[in-house]
């Protein structure tokens, strides 16, 4: 098999539109997928995105009945050491002792208040988070349901494309090894800078096959003769001739 490097212009023209061709057919099947790989891959990171946030929300409810918990305890020990207190109250045998246990229960009573403050705090707090929580889990089952639907239609359409785009694929890289690495290089750059994939075109009524300027009647005459290659002016598309490549693909039909 020749190179790229020995083949002729109209030959390496005819291989270029040849590629372009087969890659637009795994363009079509790419646009008969639309968005839908894209909504997958983003239902599944707002899932995980959502899934880190329900942990960290229970990581946080955790800590907040862990020191509820902490101020009931608090709670039960001052009420505890309050009544050891006052029996103690009971036994004093001068104003010193009695006021120092006065103070004590003084200081265990203003330790149950603080507790109670803090414990009705974090009821509050527990409560918003719970809230949170219950919408936080709502949405996310929501969006399993919503990724679940798009998986189903994007398997339906791989199913009944993945032959055929596998073989195209194949078929394409085949084509680009007849192409030299400098048009190839081209061909990709320019098939990146249009949505629709179209590097190659032909003249049609006159006009680029690919932004539909007028070319200009000398311009199509060279276009015809293959003897170099030619980019629009306008949008740096390769043209070629329409009749030519047509020729071409009837050959190869046979």
């Amino acid at each position: 098999m020749a190179t790229g490097k020995d083949l002729t212009i109209a030959e390496r023209l005819k291989n270029l539109h040849a590629l372009q061709r087969i890659d637009s057919e795994i363009d079509q099947i790419q646009i008969l997928k639309g968005e839908l790989p894209m909504e997958v891959k983003d239902l599944e990171d707002e899932i995980a995105g959502l899934e880190t946030r329900l942990s960290k929300l229970d990581t946080q409810l955790e800590e907040m009945n862990d020191n509820l918990s902490r101020h009931n305890k608090n709670i039960i020990e001052a009420e505890t050491l309050t009544e050891k207190y006052n029996k103690q109250m009971d036994e004093v045998k001068n104003n010193r002792e009695y006021d120092a246990l006065s103070k004590e229960i003084e200081l265990q009573k203003l330790e149950v208040q603080l507790s109670n403050k803090k414990i009705k705090e974090v009821e509050g707090q527990i409560g918003l988070k719970q809230e949170t929580r219950v919408a936080t889990a709502e949405k996310l089952e929501g969006k399993k349901g919503d990724l679940e639907t798009k998986r189903v239609e994007l398997e339906k359409i791989i199913e009944k494309t993945e032959k055929n785009e596998e073989k195209l694929r194949k078929k394409s890289e085949k084509q680009k090894k007849v192409i030299t690495e400098r048009m190839l290089t081209a061909y990709e750059k320019i098939r990146t800078t249009y949505r629709n994939g179209l590097a190659v075109v032909t003249v049609e009524r006159n006009s680029c096959g690919g932004c539909y300027n007028k070319i200009p009647p000398q311009i199509q005459l060279e276009i015809g003769m293959m003897k170099k290659i030619i980019a629009c002016e306008h949008c740096g598309r390769v043209l070629v001739d329409d009749m030519a490549m047509k020729g071409e693909v009837a050959e190869k039909a046979k």
